[in-house]
């Protein structure tokens, strides 16, 4: 029920603002070309909201949460890198030169990304992660999603490099920090992620890449950036205020975290009644 009232009440209309016919952020002229805020955005912050309400799990201030299987984490993170072509070149509608550009930023933003994560971590431990790598691809995937077909090659590798300095700082200092529970770090990746890619939107936008679109703060355009600004200000402040009435809701209704036996028990038996992993001694 909650990811049907989410998608209807805060999905669909954040969509409509920008992409649909009369839409009124569209019609002020926010550029978002595959989703930065509609998609990203709008869950990155809903996640936040709803990781705060439920809580953090058992254990979370005791012992280290890691990825259960780091070989999925990377064939994942490839499978989406591939993927996200479809995502960002597709949203050209047509096999042209605006899907090509959107094709090449959307690569090169990822590589710039998720070395730059690599870097950063391996100054501030002494080596690089794979799940930093496929972490950094990830930001540099969604920041470039709402600037794809508007920003050249050439700025789609200063928006990934910044991506993932972002992005790392939300998920590795401002996380602990806060002590939020976000398991995914869909707020630090998606959220900030996304955050980053609109206003660079309204940075690096060029008519020279998108003549349906406008030039950005970089070419003497300071409106298109304060528009991307007032875009990202009112969608987040809608998500944030619909994602805790629908919370509120639904959570009355059934519950939204489970009884503390069931989780340490462990959710696929308690809730599924099955194992994921069978262990033979």
């Amino acid at each position: 029920m909650m990811i049907l009232l989410w998608s209807t009440f805060v999905y669909d209309p954040i969509a409509h603002w920008v992409w649909g016919n009369g839409g009124w952020l569209g019609g002020l002229g926010a550029l978002d070309f595959a989703g930065g805020i509609v998609v990203h955005v709008s869950s990155g912050v809903s996640a936040l909201v709803m990781a705060i309400l439920i809580g953090r799990r058992v254990g979370y201030d005791s012992r280290g949460f890691t990825p259960h299987n780091l070989p999925l984490t990377v064939l994942g993170g490839a499978l989406l890198w591939f993927g996200w072509f479809g995502f960002n070149a597709g949203s050209a509608l047509e096999a042209g030169g605006l899907a090509a550009n959107a094709f090449v930023t959307t690569n090169t933003a990822t590589a710039a990304a998720g070395l730059t994560w690599a870097l950063i971590e391996w100054r501030r431990h002494g080596a690089p992660t794979v799940l930093g790598i496929v972490s950094g691809a990830l930001a540099g995937l969604v920041a470039i999603t709402p600037a794809c077909g508007f920003v050249s090659p050439l700025s789609s590798i200063a928006i990934g490099m910044l991506a993932g300095v972002f992005c790392y700082l939300a998920v590795a200092v401002l996380k602990p920090k806060l002590g939020y529970d976000d398991s995914l770090d869909v707020f630090g990746v998606h959220g900030v992620g996304g955050m980053w890619g609109t206003m660079a939107t309204g940075i690096f936008a060029s008519l020279a890449v998108h003549e349906g679109g406008a030039n950005g703060l970089l070419f003497g355009n300071v409106k298109l950036f304060m528009i991307q600004g007032l875009y990202m200000a009112v969608c987040i402040a809608y998500a944030i205020l619909m994602t805790w009435i629908i919370f509120k809701f639904v959570d009355a209704l059934f519950c939204m975290r489970v009884e503390k036996q069931d989780e340490l028990v462990g959710l696929d038996l308690s809730q599924h009644h099955e194992a994921a992993y069978t262990v033979l001694e």
